[in-house]
């Protein structure tokens, strides 16, 4: 019998849900305006990439982890786990190189140590918080909800670089004798969040009954690590630290197939695997995580580097190319919160999985020349439409996939929707660097990605806008015109993945679990 709940009880839990949920969304962006601070003062430039990609490894890696573990113990401990791990994490990681060299281990070493520690946390923020969603609410009622929290992932993405510039340029403070460097206080500040949401799972959040019973599969969880962690690190560094063809880009992928294919075969035979194989029969579950997948990939095409585009193509100043993504996240609020209000009174998601789709496919198509963007209004209005395009998706794919399966397999269905995701945008940032790089490289006197980052760092740090010369202003808006064109192909293979999904009603009450076969 399915578990019922009070009207207080889903009001308090969704609001400790929401402080969880904007701190695991504000930590993917809040970092970013801080970095070259922090690289200067932790002197690591050398270790730039990976205090993100740590996270990213962490985070990503851990997230079917988490879902299977809530599925078995239940959510609450699970996310009490999550925020308790954060939290140190992030408290940690404003402490690194506070005190120099510890145990011979440099300021940036210890950051990108516990930057991993908070990704691991971090990893049980999203998934648990969706998970929890569907415990709480009949999958009717979840789209409402559900685009709320798309709405907080975008605010966080436009607030996270504002909230982290503020803090590395105002935040430092003198106690006693001792100085506070700004930039640990992008850090600093998820503690008191973290202290609150935490009190409110504990204290308010009503338990939430187990859905499975069993042993946790750690030879499953060992080999999913070994699998993604080399297949992360090689989409994130290949074609930057070293070449794709290098020895150590193939090694890694190497590794990471034999250990995707072990993970498999373990997977069938195990009595209560990570990531249960039968899933992968349910065609709401593969057509909707491929969608998710290609949707996320396109994304990071098309976002990654419109600011160098902005700044070096089109010399506008740091500030301005950042202001120039707010109409997208402002697309994106809208696009998520009127889609998810529209499924719970439909009762349907699948025609605006479409409409989103379609929009993004068009806006998407439309910015594929950007020699053709006569002015920032033109293209502002364009990225308010690639917003509204991508809007539904942040809430219905997974909408989808859990009003198809059964409650007993809910956590690890709503990861595996993350999971797809996240490695989809992974895989996007590093084929649109790949190919940016190669279409930069074929040009005459070919120039390189790294050398376009300085020049941009570079005309930021002194204050003022970058004044490149009309060759390669030209040369770079080739480069990125060269990305749009591939991410309408990407969305459009999306859109096929969309129309692939069976449009299943959704279910108007909690549907029990079914009982576990002895």
């Amino acid at each position: 019998m399915a578990q019922t709940f009070t009207d207080a009880e889903r009001r308090l839990t969704l609001a400790a849900l929401m402080i969880v949920f904007l701190l695991s969304a504000l930590d993917q962006t809040i970092v970013s305006t801080a970095m070259p601070r922090i690289i200067s003062e932790l002197n690591g430039l050398n270790l730039y990439s990976w205090v993100t990609t740590a996270y990213l490894l962490s985070s990503t890696v851990m997230v079917p982890i988490w879902g299977k573990l809530g599925d078995i113990f239940g959510r609450k401990p699970v996310l009490i786990t999550g925020i308790s791990i954060f939290l140190a994490g992030s408290w940690l990681s404003g402490l690194s190189g506070e005190f120099g060299t510890v145990l011979g281990v440099p300021g940036m070493v210890q950051l990108i140590v516990f930057r991993a520690l908070q990704g691991i946390g971090g990893g049980a923020l999203f998934t648990t918080a969706f998970a929890i969603i569907a415990d709480l609410y009949p999958p009717r009622e979840r789209g409402k909800f559900a685009g709320i929290f798309g709405s907080v992932f975008g605010l966080a993405s436009v607030l996270g670089p504002i909230i982290g510039g503020y803090f590395t340029d105002h935040g430092t403070v003198q106690i006693g004798p001792h100085t506070v460097a700004g930039w640990r206080w992008v850090f600093y500040v998820n503690l008191p969040l973290s202290l609150l949401s935490l009190f409110m799972v504990i204290v308010k959040m009503p338990k939430l009954e187990h859905r499975r019973s069993g042993k946790i599969d750690f030879l499953g969880a060992a080999l999913l690590i070994a699998a993604f962690v080399p297949l992360l690190l090689a989409l994130s560094l290949a074609g930057h630290d070293f070449a794709w063809a290098s020895p150590q880009s193939l090694g890694l992928f190497g590794l990471a197939i034999g250990a995707l294919v072990t993970f498999v075969f373990v997977e069938t035979k195990v009595s209560n695997p990570i990531v249960p194989m039968h899933l992968f029969r349910n065609r709401v579950f593969v057509t909707a995580n491929l969608a998710g997948f290609l949707i996320s990939m396109a994304f990071m095409g098309v976002v990654m580097f419109l600011p160098l585009y902005l700044q070096l193509g089109r010399g506008v100043s740091a500030t301005l190319s950042g202001m120039a993504m707010l109409p997208l996240m402002a697309g994106l609020i809208t696009g998520s919160t009127v889609a998810g209000q529209l499924v719970t009174k439909t009762g349907q998601y699948k025609p605006y999985m479409i409409t989103g789709a379609s929009v993004l496919l068009i806006a998407v198509f439309l910015l594929h020349d950007l020699s053709k963007i006569g002015h920032l209004g033109q293209l502002a209005l364009l990225l308010a439409f690639v917003g509204l395009g991508l809007g539904p998706g942040q809430s219905l794919f997974n909408i989808a996939t859990q009003n198809a399966v059964d409650p007993r397999d809910l956590g690890v269905a709503t990861s595996s929707n993350q999971f797809f995701r996240q490695i989809g945008s992974t895989v996007g940032a590093a084929l649109a660097g790949a190919l940016l790089t190669a279409r930069l490289a074929g040009l005459p006197g070919g120039l390189n990605l790294g050398a376009l980052e300085g020049m941009a760092i570079k005309a930021a740090a002194e204050g003022g806008s970058a004044q490149a010369d009309p060759a390669l202003q030209a040369a770079l808006i080739h480069a990125v015109s060269g990305v749009m064109v591939a991410a309408v192909f990407v969305v459009a293979a999306g859109l096929v993945a969309i129309l692939m999904i069976p449009a299943l009603p959704l279910k108007s009450r909690q549907p029990a679990a079914v009982a576990e076969p002895t």
